[in-house]
């Protein structure tokens, strides 16, 4: 775990409500991993008091980018930054999502809802140094909702999109286009990140058809390192179900070890 007090914005970019920020934060950069997060502080003074958790969603020996959607009082304050400006960061913190050593020339299935797609782009890079074949399932309610169609096509990621309004790609929910996709393939591993009801959706998909899956948990966090028991989820273990702080022992958990709500 690193702390940036001062790691500076080289890019920013702004779809709406939605941002993707580059940020020079070399240490955090290159010790992240897909699934990992960062605790952002939105604002120099004291209020708001909490930062802000934010999904790592590239990474490299420079530095690592964020992507976030303005969802509240914090990331409206940061969606105020310019290039140029700096922001205080501490990170890479938490468990990221797990490759499989032997999926070498097998598809994976990476489905995100809306913001969820913020850690699929680093976990797809990561998956494909790996030799696998990462599919992307990108879904939202409308076309504004998923603004990473030209970067993941940039990188040369496959990519399928799903609109709940059917404006762009598929008509339908992304778990109704990941079903269709499991009947023409089986991959060695889901991922998953969004929504709770999209996921606890995808879980079941996916046990249906016998295919291993992780899913990233989101949640509202006070402290991002275990100290405020603020973020906890229901989650099986082999000594019974409990509750467990997703920031300290996720945000990413295999799917069948998760309780849905």
């Amino acid at each position: 775990m690193t702390i940036e007090r001062h790691a500076r914005l080289s890019d920013v970019q702004i779809w709406g409500e939605h941002l993707h920020f580059a940020v020079e934060a070399p240490e955090i950069g290159r010790t992240a991993r897909p699934g990992q997060f960062v605790m952002v502080k939105v604002a120099e003074g004291g209020f708001p008091l909490l930062r802000r958790p934010l999904g790592v969603h590239n990474a490299n020996e420079s530095g690592l980018e964020l992507f976030f959607k303005v969802a509240g009082q914090g990331t409206e304050i940061l969606s105020r930054k310019k290039r140029g400006d700096t922001i205080d960061l501490i990170g890479p913190l938490g468990k990221g999502f797990t490759i499989p050593p032997s999926g070498a020339g097998r598809t994976a299935y990476l489905v995100g809802g809306g913001r969820g797609i913020a850690p699929l782009y680093f976990l797809a890079r990561e998956l494909a140094k790996a030799g696998m074949r990462p599919l992307v399932l990108y879904g939202g309610r409308c076309l504004t909702d998923i603004p990473l169609r030209e970067r993941f096509e940039a990188a040369g990621i496959p990519f399928l999109c799903s609109t709940d309004d059917g404006s762009f790609g598929f008509a339908g929910l992304v778990t109704e286009l990941a079903s269709l996709e499991l009947e023409k393939d089986k991959p060695a591993m889901i991922y998953g990140c969004g929504p709770d009801p999209m996921m606890k959706a995808l879980a079941g998909i996916a046990a249906k058809h016998g295919v291993p899956a992780e899913f990233s948990l989101e949640s509202v966090m006070g402290c991002g390192i275990g100290a405020c028991w603020g973020c906890v989820h229901r989650i099986r273990s082999e000594s019974g179900d409990g509750w467990v702080k997703i920031c300290e022992e996720g945000p990413v958990f295999p799917g069948e070890r998760i309780l849905w709500p």
